[in-house]
């Protein structure tokens, strides 16, 4: 299959603003008193927390935000050894306050995850979006999460079937481009990509193996089958295959 060169092109979500966690010092005062304090006994932890009484005596605390947190949660852990039964070292990993904590992180940063591969998605499809309205598609290889994009694009279009991209896709994944250049990318679009999009990809590889150097252009017909019956394209592509390797 003739491969056209293809000019490197950063994405629209690549040149996109990234989302930054923003500093919290308070957060940063409390997991350094909790790793300091990990293994300390009731009367190690009494002692910390005199010195940081201290200290917030002697320095001006108004705009010590991360100083204040540091007294507060020795203050804190003080009073749960205290509870404790007689020669409990701290532990934060058995600190029900510290788990909730880490809960309510994690389940913030897996939104925050969510919220920036949607907005990565959507730049993306407006990039193709624009790309396609050029006519210069088919110069632009695919990236990785290009299958998502392409779900993306056939929502906007109230879930008709966006061909243009079926087919840049199929032969993307036929002629090893961009992403698919990569094995496990293309074994993973087995599980990403609808049907008619991988019978296209497969018969694609075979008519292109059948007759080397066959251009993108001369092979329309291939994405009409994969669309009408991918269940005949299928076969017919795997027919090919065997035809090529000589089996039955």
């Amino acid at each position: 299959m003739t491969v056209p060169r293809r000019a490197a092109r950063p994405s629209l979500a690549a040149r996109a603003s990234a989302f930054r966690e923003r500093v919290d010092p308070a957060r940063i005062g409390r997991r350094s008193v909790r790793r300091r304090a990990r293994g300390m006994a009731a009367a190690d932890v009494a002692a910390a927390l005199e010195d940081a009484r201290c200290f917030a005596r002697q320095e001006d605390s108004a705009e010590d935000e991360r100083g204040r947190a540091e007294l507060v949660e020795w203050e804190r852990i003080d009073r749960l050894l205290a509870a404790a039964a007689s020669g409990t070292v701290y532990d934060p990993d058995s600190d029900v306050v510290v788990q909730a904590e880490l809960a309510a992180e994690a389940e913030a940063a897996a939104q925050e995850a969510e919220l920036r591969e949607t907005a990565r998605i959507a730049a993306r499809a407006d990039e193709l979006q624009v790309l396609r309205d050029l006519g210069t598609l088919e110069q632009t290889d695919p990236a990785e999460g290009d299958e998502a994009v392409r779900d993306e694009l056939t929502r906007r279009a109230d879930s008709y079937v966006q061909a243009d991209i079926d087919a840049w896709l199929a032969y993307a994944l036929a002629a090893h481009l961009g992403h698919y250049a990569d094995p496990a990318a293309r074994e993973a679009a087995a599980g990403l990509l609808p049907p008619p999009v991988l019978t296209h990809a497969a018969l694609l590889a075979e008519l292109a193996r059948l007759v080397p150097g066959t251009g993108i252009d001369q092979l329309a017909f291939a994405a009409r089958i994969a669309t009408s019956d991918p269940e005949a394209a299928g076969a017919l592509a795997a027919f090919l295959s065997r035809a090529r390797s000589g089996t039955s």
